[in-house]
């Protein structure tokens, strides 16, 4: 089967969901999500300059990520800092956030990752089809009109950086 057709995307009036198949175990691409820093590592917008704070391993967890939103060149709002709020964590298997940034009270938008084992063929080692979202059905009414900020193509574009940092990693190891 052809990468093309393993990939996937789904596109609502206020969520965006995008798939990729990666050639790694869910607990290698977990650790990258988990990791603040692992956040910064696979954005593909520009807007992630940095992050402070431990990986996550719980609901509520929280870390920090310094912003810089001017690499989307849509509002000069220049460096700021968010707070991640872990929403959902199920290790190996699904990871979700939500921001507090300078707006309060929170927007309320979500994004987040489902990590599905593949069936393996025998040769093809491990893999995990990686389904990354970005949902706004939640945010507050107000809000609603300004999205998507980040564009489909830059959660698929986040997911094979995701690809690319895990298989650097796992040979790293």
């Amino acid at each position: 089967m052809s990468q093309q057709s393993e990939d996937k995307e789904e596109r609502t009036d206020e969520r965006l969901e995008v798939q990729r198949l990666v050639a790694a175990p869910a607990s290698a691409i977990f650790a990258v999500l988990s990791d603040p820093q692992g956040h910064v590592d696979i954005d593909s917008s520009g807007m992630l300059m940095d992050a402070t704070g431990e990986p996550v391993g719980a609901l509520g967890d929280r870390f920090v990520v310094h912003m810089d939103r001017e690499a989307l060149g849509d509002l000069p709002m220049g460096e700021y800092d968010v707070e991640v709020v872990i929403e959902r964590f199920d290790r190996d298997r699904e990871i979700a956030w939500s921001t507090i940034g300078t707006i309060r009270p929170p927007i309320g938008h979500v994004y987040g990752y489902r990590l599905e084992p593949a069936h393996d063929s025998p040769g093809n080692g491990s893999r995990t089809l990686v389904t990354s979202y970005y949902d706004w059905s939640t945010a507050r009414e107000e809000w609603k009109a300004v999205f998507p900020v980040i564009s489909e193509q830059h959660l698929k574009g986040t997911l094979g950086i995701l690809a690319r940092t895990v298989v650097r990693r796992l040979r790293a190891a």
